[in-house]
């Protein structure tokens, strides 16, 4: 059976019992893009810069070539976030569900722009509104020629709205003419939103009012028609684009994000739409020099660091299959807190209460908070509980400094109402990275909806599970998730879906490389590298006069593996410090090493140095294989056999009950 047909078959099991509950839910994606050379700040930390907006137009152009045929592309103003001076941007598709074109201009070989003012004087014309143009001067560049129509729509009928007498200019911030009009010279009863065209550099740029969609439609073909009759071909649009109310569109979107481009999918009706689409906007990435993960030098394959975040919704809002099913909301909060390997297997490399997306047991005050919370949802009958829900939830999955938006199940955008777009009925799972392979990142989206039909058919009431420190411990080892994540395969198989299980092994394989892979005989020792948490570190001043928390990034962990054989044969040290391996696992043991990998400013114990080179000795018989790995290494690198010295102290762990030993105590 090939990849797609064991994933069409689990796919076909899931949408049945979807159907039979009547339970309609669409599922949204967030894969992030990098280029194959990553440089630059904004492909490390800042959302824009020099190339990142031509990476998202090359984008655009091959969706709109092929899959997007008959669409268009609107460049638009993206969020606003504190600390940054300007809204980052956002490229947004739309096409026709039916395949019909939204916006023929663009595809027309038409000539250079014979006259703007032509255009002007059309588009008065199909409008049927009185010529309120207003030339405005850009103080960003003096030969740029600016025109906006003040305008406002009423039962299919347009209206323009003089602007006052005198000269009046664009305001010098950063961004298209649209976002920096003078509305405030405005007099009181006329509309705050303008259609502005500007002339610069040879191109035309069209920027949208903000409009519902009937109106935006409307605007959009009476655009369409002035722009051919006045032979402009070449046009950039910008501005607003409208909620689909009507369902009639393909919605897809290009984001600036920090240190990477965030492709924000289509909505999709079910896991079939959506494979396609995490295979298509992947492929499209590719031609375009992109790729979902990244290698710095000296470094291991890696995610982007952008995340690939899953989203679950309704067809709409009042459609949501969550706002009246309270319980099947708690049963998949029940079975994600008993289960790491969902928040730490698909995730970054370092996880915890500090990461990008922290379990809720990992920020809530207490345990028990999160039982009541759950509990009095599993109580609630018929009727629709959105506001009941999100009150109950959204204190509660959050990270340790109540940020609702970092969380590894967020709610943030569920029925949110103090929040901008809070009230999107949306689930979005965000402990999931970018992958290497499309295939990968659709198996995961397979993973969480199969989960989600089972849940749903069969209701999950076991009570939280308290970790103590094995969830800090344990769980950060790749073979503990591993054994986790094939509990949750094994429930889904006696349920009747059956996985590939080798497509998660690889994915496991690429996520938790291995460093060293030692064997004689059938003895054998594999040492790989393993998560981490980031410890969050006490305010510190940055430039500007603000201050910033850092997470201290200087440890690393390392999981050994070793057969019963190697057990018996041989003595397993680390910087000549005997480590002990302790906890059974499969056919040996299992242990884990903490050591300090760097120590940057400002970090935890600032006077311990990094222990770089770390040194592994396999000790038998009088004589040490020596293995060692330094900086700027990936793996273990062989340093020959030599006389085993006398062993120093042996590695300690922190607390009696922990399988990680910790180098940095003495």
């Amino acid at each position: 059976m090939t990849v797609d047909d064991w994933m069409m078959q689990v796919a076909g099991r899931s949408g049945e019992i979807f159907s039979r509950h009547d339970a309609r839910m669409t599922m949204g994606g967030e894969p992030t893009f990098v280029p194959l050379v990553p440089d630059g700040p904004e492909w490390n930390y800042s959302a824009v810069g020099p190339t990142k907006l031509g990476y998202a137009q090359a984008m655009a152009r091959h969706l709109l070539a092929r899959e997007l045929k008959g669409g268009v592309d609107f460049f638009c103003p993206g969020k606003s976030y504190p600390g940054e001076v300007n809204p980052r941007w956002a490229i947004r598709l739309l096409a026709n569900r039916d395949g019909s074109p939204i916006f023929r201009s663009r595809s027309k070989a038409l000539p250079a722009g014979k006259s703007v003012a032509a255009f002007r004087r059309v588009l008065q014309r199909e409008l049927d509104i009185e010529d309120n143009w207003q030339l405005l001067r850009d103080p960003l560049a003096r030969t740029n020629r600016v025109w906006a129509l003040v305008l406002d729509e009423a039962g299919g009928e347009w209206k323009s709205f003089a602007w006052p007498s005198g000269r009046h200019s664009l305001s010098a911030a950063a961004g298209p003419a649209g976002l920096r009009l003078p509305l405030h010279v405005l007099p009181a009863r006329a509309p705050r939103r303008a259609l502005t065209v500007e002339w610069r550099d040879d191109r035309i740029a069209i920027f949208m009012p903000p409009v519902l969609q009937a109106p935006f439609l409307d605007l959009l073909d009476a655009i369409e028609r002035s722009l051919f009759e006045a032979g402009i071909g070449r046009v950039e649009m910008q501005g607003y684009t409208p909620a689909d109310d009507a369902g009639q569109w393909i919605q897809l979107g290009l984001t600036a994000d920090p240190g990477v481009l965030e492709v924000n999918l289509p909505a999709c009706s079910d896991w079939r739409e959506y494979d396609y689409w995490i295979r298509t906007v992947t492929g499209a990435a590719e031609a375009c020099g992109l790729r979902s993960w990244k290698q710095l030098p000296g470094s291991y394959p890696e995610g982007t660091g952008g995340g690939n975040h899953l989203l679950w919704g309704g067809p709409s809002v009042e459609e949501n299959p969550f706002f009246s099913r309270p319980g099947w909301l708690a049963s998949i909060l029940r079975y994600w807190q008993r289960h790491p390997a969902l928040g730490y297997l698909f995730t970054g490399c370092y996880v915890g209460a500090s990461s990008q997306a922290p379990r809720a047991d990992e920020s809530a005050r207490d345990r028990h908070d999160l039982e009541m919370a759950w509990a009095f949802l599993e109580s609630l009958g018929p009727g629709d509980h959105r506001e009941v829900i999100s009150e109950t939830l959204r204190h509660l999955q959050t990270d340790v400094t109540g940020n609702s938006h970092r969380s590894e199940i967020s709610l943030d955008k569920f029925w949110n109402v103090g929040w901008p777009a809070g009230t999107l009925g949306l689930i979005e799972f965000r402990a999931i990275e970018s992958l290497p392979r499309a295939d990968w990142m659709s198996a995961v989206a397979l993973l969480w909806s199969t989960l989600a039909a089972w849940l749903l058919d069969h209701p999950f009431r076991k009570p939280l599970r308290d970790f103590t420190n094995e969830l800090h411990d344990d769980y950060f080892l790749p073979s503990v998730l591993w054994d986790d994540l094939e509990i949750v395969l094994n429930d889904l198989q006696a349920a009747g879906f059956e996985f590939d299980r080798s497509l998660f092994r690889a994915i496991w394989e690429w996520k938790f490389p291995v460093m060293l892979d030692f064997r004689s005989g059938s003895a054998r020792l594999t040492v790989r590298r393993a998560h981490e948490g980031w410890p969050l570190l006490c305010e510190t001043p940055v430039d500007g006069g603000t201050t910033s928390r850092f997470v201290d990034t200087s440890m690393q962990r390392l999981e050994f593996r070793a057969t019963a054989e190697f057990v018996a044969g041989w003595e397993l040290r680390v910087a000549n410090r005997p480590l002990a391996l302790r906890k059974a696992s499969g056919d040996g043991v299992l242990g884990g090493l903490r050591y300090r990998r760097t120590n940057l400013y400002p970090s935890l114990h600032p006077g311990l140095p990094p222990q770089l080179p770390l040194e592994i000795s396999l000790v038998r018989g009088g004589k040490a294989k020596k293995f060692a790995l330094d900086a700027a290494d990936l793996a273990f690198r062989s340093c020959g056999t030599s006389a085993a010295p006398a062993p120093g102290n042996p590695c300690q762990i922190g607390r009696r009950s922990d399988l990680t030993c910790d180098l940095r105590i003495p």
